[in-house]
């Protein structure tokens, strides 16, 4: 089983022991790293993974007050 990388577009084999997984790969050409779905060996979906936690805009906007 393939699927294409969301950054590059490079195809990354996952063979047959993804065939039923839900977690990270890392694709081998650009080191992103992708949160994917598989079942019955199809892909069910491919995001970037979040490795940093998500800040809000109003969050943001107080951390650059309280430096100001």
């Amino acid at each position: 089983m393939k699927l294409n990388c969301v950054s590059c577009g490079h195809a990354v084999d996952l063979r047959n022991s993804y065939d039923h997984y839900e977690g990270q790969v890392k694709c081998f050409a650009c080191g992103t790293l992708l949160s994917i779905r598989t079942e019955d060996g199809q892909v069910r979906s491919v995001a970037y993974a979040s490795s940093t936690p998500q800040i809000s805009n109003s969050a943001t906007q107080q951390a650059t007050a309280d430096f100001a």
